[in-house]
C-alpha cells in the first residue's frame, strides 16, 4: 500500500511522531508553528495545543496521562489532557535562544536522549539559517542534570535503540550520516560512534524508528522517501511519499503494524496539496512499543 494522508495539519515542520498504545492516540508537534498535536486514528478527532516557544520532542513516561515535552527551551511534563505543566528540575538549556532542543526519545532504561543545535526558528516562528557544529547529544534522567554525551553536532535526527538493547542510532542531518554506538543494556551507557548508514542520495536523514526485527526506518528531509535499512547498513526498501520533507516515523495502531508519519510544509504551500499533513502506511512488520521516561 501507499501511504495516505490522514490528517491535512499543514505543518510548517511536523516532527516528533509518538505513539500511545494505551490511548490509543498519536502526538506529534509543528516545531514552528509552536504546535502540539493529539490524534484519535479510529475516530479522527484532533486536538492542537499551542506553545509559546518550538515543540521538538515527545516521550510516553510512567505517571498516567502525562508526557514528557522538549520547547526549545527546557524539558517540561505536560498532560495533554487537562495542559497542567510541570517543569523538569535542571531541563533547561542554557544556549536558549541561540541554540534550540531537537529530535529526542526515551531509552529502554527510561532516560531521555536529545539532541540541541543551532537555533534555526525565530521568535514568531520563521525559519532562520541551519548552523553546523553547535549542537550536543545529551542524556537527562529525573533528578539529574543534563549529561553532554556528545558535541559538534550540526542538525541531531535519528535516535532510536535496536531491539535487545545493545547498539544506538544517532543521526547528523547535515552530515548526512547516521551512526551506529555500542550500548550496554545494565548501565545505559554508550560507546564511540561508527557510521553506519552515510552519503545516501535521496535527502538528508531526520526521525527514524525501529521495527520488530532491527530494521531502522529512516525519513529522508528532502528525498521525499523513507528508506528501510538493514542492521548490516544496506538498503532493504524504500518507501515513496508525494510530499518532498519526510521527517519522523513511528509504528502504531492494534498490533503495531501502522507506520505514521509526519512531513514538512515549509516552502511548499501551493505546490505540493499534502506537504505538512500526517500520513499512515501499513506495514508487515511490527514495530518496537515506544520507551517511556522514569519520572521517579
Amino acid at each position: 500500500m501507499r501511504p495516505k494522508c490522514i490528517a491535512q495539519t499543514n505543518d510548517v515542520c511536523g516532527e516528533a511522531a509518538t505513539w500511545d498504545a494505551t490511548r490509543g492516540l498519536l502526538y506529534w508537534c509543528d516545531i514552528n508553528r509552536f504546535l502540539l498535536h493529539m490524534l484519535d486514528p479510529e475516530t479522527g478527532a484532533l486536538k492542537t495545543i499551542p506553545f509559546d516557544e518550538p515543540v521538538t520532542a515527545i516521550s510516553l513516561t510512567d505517571r498516567d496521562g502525562w508526557l514528557l515535552i522538549a520547547l526549545g527551551s527546557c524539558l517540561i511534563l505536560f498532560n495533554p489532557d487537562t495542559e497542567a505543566r510541570e517543569d523538569l528540575a535542571n531541563g533547561m538549556l542554557l544556549d536558549w535562544p541561540e541554540l534550540r532542543f531537537n529530535d529526542g526519545r526515551s531509552d529502554p532504561s527510561g532516560a531521555f536522549w536529545i539532541g540541541s543545535m543551532g537555533n534555526n526558528v525565530g521568535p514568531q516562528g520563521e525559519a532562520l539559517p541551519a548552523q553546523d557544529g553547535k549542537g550536543t547529544l545529551y542524556r537527562y534522567r529525573a533528578g539529574t542534570k543534563l549529561e553532554a554525551i556528545e558535541t559538534g553536532i550540526g542538525i541531531p535526527n535519528t535516535v532510536c535503540w535496536a531491539p535487545d538493547g545493545e547498539t544506538f542510532y544517532f543521526g547528523d542531518t547535515l552530515k548526512n550520516e547516521i551512526s551506529a554506538c555500542p550500548r550496554s543494556p545494565a548501565t545505559g551507557d554508550i560507546g564511540a560512534g561508527k557510521p553506519f548508514f552515510a552519503g545516501f542520495e535521496r535527502g538528508l536523514p531526520d526521525g527514524s524508528a525501529m521495527d520488530s526485527k532491527g530494521y531502522l526506518w529512516n525519513c529522508r528531509y528532502g528525498g521525499r522517501c523513507i528508506v528501510r535499512i538493514a542492521p548490516t547498513g544496506d538498503v532493504d526498501r524504500i518507501i515513496d511519499l508525494p510530499v518532498e520533507n519526510v521527517t519522523t516515523c513511528t509504528f502504531g495502531g492494534p498490533n503495531l503494524k501502522t507506520l505514521f508519519i509526519t512531513t514538512a510544509g515549509a516552502e511548499k504551500a501551493g505546490i505540493e496539496p499534502l506537504a505538512g499533513g500526517l500520513f499512515a502506511l501499513d506495514v508487515d512488520t511490527s514495530g518496537l512499543k515506544e520507551n517511556v521516561f522514569s519520572i521517579e
